[in-house]
């Protein structure tokens, strides 16, 4: 019996195991800590954070600039993670491919 849509074809099966390496699972795990920190920690202690930045204090420039950019700064780091881990992924299948142990 055909599977009725592309959909019903991946039913039950498991999503491939490069998805769920530890690598990339350190990596979200890494970002999402740095994430709370930077959202929850910064906004809990933000009283206690009373060096200057520029001319105002760094807990107020954190909360009202700094976690916009610490946002994108985890983007970006992501997506630099991400390419280097394809790129390591790639030079293997190739270095595989050409040995023959494929």
């Amino acid at each position: 019996m055909l599977p009725q849509s592309e959909s019903d074809a991946h039913v039950g099966t498991q999503f491939p195991p490069d998805m769920h390496d530890a690598r990339h699972l350190w990596l979200k795990a890494g970002l999402l800590l740095v994430w709370a920190l930077g959202t929850f920690g910064v906004c809990w202690f933000v009283r206690d954070l009373t060096w200057g930045f520029g001319q105002w204090q760094f807990g107020y420039w954190m909360a009202a600039q700094g976690a916009v950019l610490m946002f994108i700064v985890i983007v970006w780091v992501y997506c630099a993670a991400m390419n280097h881990f394809e790129r390591q992924d790639d030079l293997h299948e190739h270095r595989a491919a050409a040995s023959g142990d494929e």
